[in-house]
This record gives C-alpha cells, structure tokens and sequence, in this order.
C-alpha cells in the first residue's frame, strides 16, 4: 500500500451512510431519508484512535509534549486521533453492476479503496432501494451488495475474456500476470492476485487459462474481490425496537465476518452537543456529562459547560439509556478501529532526531498509518520520497535495517539520515 490508505463507507440509500461519514469527520455530507441524497462520493478525513508513543516511551515523559501537526494527543489517556481518508459513496441498489441506480459509477468510485465499511440498516424500516417500511430484512442486503461488487468486476472482464486469453497464450505470459494486469485497475497486486487463487482453487495456477470455464472465472473472481474489499459489517441504527432480532440473524450467518454494532445518528447528536458545549464526552465511550452531573453553585463557569434545557436533556438521556449504557459506546470508533484492523494498519512516527524526538517545545509531531510487515526501506520512500538515505536509526540510536518490517511497538519511531548513498 505505497499510498495512504482509504476506506470506503458503502451500503443502500438511507441506511445511514452520510451520517456514518460525518460521525467520524467533520465533514458535512448531506443526510436525508431519501435514496441518492449523495450523487458525487464525499471525500474526507477521518480520525483513527491510536495508542500513542508518547505514552510508553521512557515511562510517558513526554506525553504533555506531544503535538501532533494533524489530528490530536489525549494527555490523559495517551490515545491519538490519526488521520485517515474516507469515501462515501451513493447508495447501492439491486442491479447496480447493469448500471441500475447510477450503479456502475458508484462502484467505479470505490475501484481505489483498500476497505469497505458495509453500512447496514438493522431496524429493518427501508427496503432495498432504501424506501421507508417496516419488517425488511436487512440479512439480504448483506448478500446482494457483496454479490453486486462481484459482478461488477466479474462483468468487466467476461465481455473481454476471448481477447484476454489470446493475448496471455500469445505472449505466454503466467496466469498471475495476465490476471494482474487485468486487475490492477483496481490497485490490484501481485501478491494480492496470488491471495486470490490460493483462497480459489490454488490449483488453477497450474491450469492453462484457455482451459478455465465460466465458473472458474467467477471463483477466482470472487476470492479476488473478497481480498482487495475486506469488509466491516456496520449494523447501524441498533437502537431501534426491531434490531436485536436482525443483527443475531446476521451474527448467526456470518460468524466469521467482522461485525460492529453502530448508531452513527447518535454520534453525530452527541458531538453537536460538544461543540455547544453541553456534554463532555470520551469518543468510544460510555461516559458522557452533562452540566447536571457536576456538583456546581448553579453557574456554567464551573464545569465550562451549559445547563440542559428539558427537551435537549430528555433526548440525552434517551441516547444514554438505548445506546451507551446498553451497548457501551456508539459504535462508530471501534466500526473505524475495525477497519483498520483488518488492513493491519499500524502507527509510524518518523522524527528527526532520534534522541529528543524532535525539537524541545514539541515531540511526534508526525504519525503515519502504514500496513503491518511494511519494510523500513518501504517507510523511509513514502516519507523522503527520492531522498537517498544514508543509514535509518530507531529507538536508542540503533541503527535499522531496510529490510526490518514495522509493526505496533517495533520499528514505529525511525529517524531517516539523508546523504549520498555509498557506491
């Protein structure tokens, strides 16, 4: 992944994927009960909770001194919000691959995401097409957004395959070849190709391509889907009186997915009341407080927030009971955790000197996501670009290997010494 990676938030008109967006951003998608409130993909930014380094770097020393240049630092509690880039795309419908919907430009927009988040509405009260309705069940969008994504990419190659198998018997080129160069315009690679046909029938590598039929194609089609979009199941709208019911269904038939219980409407109310400065609130969290829950004399100055007025405070404590007490949180940090979690996402802090960390007043100023097993050779390009590197130091002015890979807590602080490379 030499970019950065992108997360792409998808699922049926109004099952709440504008509102996802923007309970993880600041962004300003437009929401409405209505399908194709989104028509362009709203790009932005989204903010990943992290431990931070300076929690664990010589007994958190410099937590106070860290000042990230974006995203932020808890002192208190050593989590880091690390920026990462997000897509919301417009509602998929049925028959979105044969272009129903605008569908083949809505998928066309996802071809560079590295992840999807599956918004699902779980309550189970907007049909397919995301019309208002009671009793729908949900368990079937599941299904068909996966089989709509597999037969838009299954559908760009069938009408080609006669040419595709020609040229490869032409210039004998290997199954994986002809198959990644199909496939990289969905930022395919090798490595990924050979996931694919392991996670097929590993042995169609040994198979002419020629010999391959129709169900050969789409199996290999459909595990190579399966690895390029990893998906989150995000089971939104879980307050609602008919969830329960739906999401064990879906826990039930897809045991092995990863699965987060969401309601991104309440994120969103709850952060409004932030920037008002109604509620105190730890994101992720159950704890939220109000101006009521804090022994006062009766002023907002002595807490620094506002006293409730009674229909904002009844629609409080509506959020507290249904979801945070109940559920424990929102749902909507830990559905980006789990995306990120199956990237194999990790933290890297590249600094400039290895030994303060930075200058005197600011420490880790910078942090990048990068995936797991990522070389150090691989960092150092995506920090210094062309810059030729003498040597790469890490914790404890040791001296780093190129080919050292990263991971959570292993090579994530590393200081880059340019210079002419040695002939």
């Amino acid at each position: 992944m030499a970019r950065d990676p992108l997360i792409g938030i998808v699922g049926k008109p109004s099952a709440g994927k504008s509102t996802t967006l923007n309970a993880l951003t600041d962004a300003s998608a437009k929401t409405g009960a209505f399908p194709f409130t989104t028509i362009d993909p709203n790009q932005a930014t989204g903010y990943l909770q992290v431990a931070c380094a300076c929690g664990r770097i010589e007994g958190g020393k410099y937590k106070k001194l860290c000042k990230p240049n974006y995203g932020s630092c808890n002192h208190e509690t050593g989590q880091r919000s690390v920026p990462i880039m997000l897509l919301d795309v417009a509602g998929l419908v049925p028959g979105a691959h044969e272009g129903r919907g605008l569908g083949n430009k809505f998928l066309d927009d996802l071809r560079h995401a590295d992840a999807l988040i599956h918004v699902v509405d779980v309550s189970g009260t907007t049909d397919a097409e995301g019309k208002a309705t009671r009793g729908y069940d949900p368990l079937r969008d599941v299904e068909w957004l996966q089989d709509e994504i597999f037969r838009w990419v299954e559908g760009n190659l069938k009408g080609r395959w006669g040419s595709i198998v020609r040229r490869h018997t032409a210039t004998k080129s290997t199954i994986v070849a002809t198959l990644q160069n199909q496939f990289s315009g969905y930022g395919s690679t090798t490595d990924l190709v050979n996931r694919a046909l392991d996670e097929a029938v590993p042995k169609l590598k040994e198979r002419a391509l020629e010999n391959w039929d129709a169900d050969d194609l789409a199996t290999v089609v459909r595990a190579f889907t399966h690895q390029k979009f990893p998906t989150v199941l995000s089971l939104n709208k879980m307050d609602h009186p008919d969830a329960d019911k739906n999401v064990s269904k879906i826990i039930k038939h897809y045991p092995n997915e990863k699965i987060v219980l969401t309601s991104a409407i309440s994120e969103v109310f709850i952060r409004k009341l932030v920037k008002q400065k109604y509620v105190r609130y730890e994101e992720g969290t159950e704890f939220l407080d109000t101006f009521e829950d804090f022994e006062h004399e009766g002023t907002e100055t002595d807490c620094g927030l506002k006293p409730l007025d009674e229909r904002l405070k009844a629609r409080v404590e509506n959020v507290r009971d249904l979801v945070l007490y109940r559920f424990g949180s929102t749902g909507v940090v830990q559905v980006l955790q789990a995306a990120a979690d199956i990237l194999g996402l990790v933290p890297i802090y590249p600094v400039k000197n290895i030994h303060n960390f930075g200058a005197p007043e600011a420490v880790f100023r910078d942090c990048m996501l990068v995936k797991r097993g990522t070389t150090v050779a691989q960092v150092a390009k995506r920090v210094m670009g062309d810059i030729p590197i003498m040597y790469i130091e890490g914790l404890g002015g040791l001296k780093v290997a190129e080919d050292d890979t990263v991971d959570a807590g292993k090579n994530d602080v590393l200081s880059f010494k340019t210079g002419p490379r040695a002939k």
